[in-house]
């Protein structure tokens, strides 16, 4: 007797390899010790750079040291360590 449902050979999963395995697993470890912003996306900022300029505005991106803020003009993107919380 035929199945009358033949199950999708995406949904089966790939098979991973003991490397790979670790490898994630060693990413995971060492993420928490990584630099990062403490700041949040929404955060009130204003970022001071001698090449861009005094801007005021929020935090709409982060990514590691880096931190897009949304201002008038437009966003810029700097390091963390340019930008302080507006009062």
């Amino acid at each position: 007797m035929a199945k009358a449902v033949v199950r999708d050979p995406s949904s089966m999963g790939r098979p991973i390899s003991l490397t790979k395995v670790a490898a994630q697993t060693w990413n995971r470890m060492l993420k928490p010790f990584a630099p990062r912003s403490p700041y949040k996306i929404g955060d009130a900022v204003v970022a001071d750079d001698p090449f861009k300029g005094r801007r005021e505005g929020l935090v709409v991106f982060q990514q590691g040291t880096s931190v897009g803020v949304d201002t008038v003009h437009g966003v810029f993107f700097y390091d963390h360590r340019q930008i302080k919380q507006l009062d």
